[in-house]
């Protein structure tokens, strides 16, 4: 059953204006993604980044809290399968499906998730 949908769009350049802001990559990368995050080339960055923001919008979006009091940034994660499709999980609520698609151009990022009850 699905419990919720969510849709997130972000102009790449906001995000490439950031790139360099620890405090701003530390609020909303986990470890694990900014360890990700770090390997990959300047333009790579951007991308990597402005998707993983838009993937945590979105899901608040359909998770219907939005980011705040009950839900942060670095509660929900995003890594890559092996086969690089992105896996979002969110660590306060394992009782979910979570389904996710990231795409980016060289001005947007967007993220369309959907959540289904386990």
């Amino acid at each position: 059953m699905i419990i919720g949908t969510g849709i997130d769009m972000i102009e790449c350049h906001r995000i490439k204006k950031q790139i360099t802001n620890d405090k701003f990559i530390d609020r909303i990368l986990t470890i694990q993604e900014k360890q990700r995050f770090n390997q990959l080339s300047d333009h790579r960055k951007v991308e990597y980044l402005a998707g993983r923001f838009a993937a945590k919008e979105a899901y608040a979006k359909a998770k219907g809290t939005g980011i705040g009091n009950t839900l942060s940034w670095r509660d929900i994660e995003v890594i890559n399968n092996g086969q690089g499709k992105p896996i979002l999980k969110d660590m306060t609520d394992e009782q979910q499906v979570i389904h996710l698609s990231i795409t980016h151009t060289d001005t947007f990022a967007a993220a369309f998730v959907i959540i289904e009850s386990k």
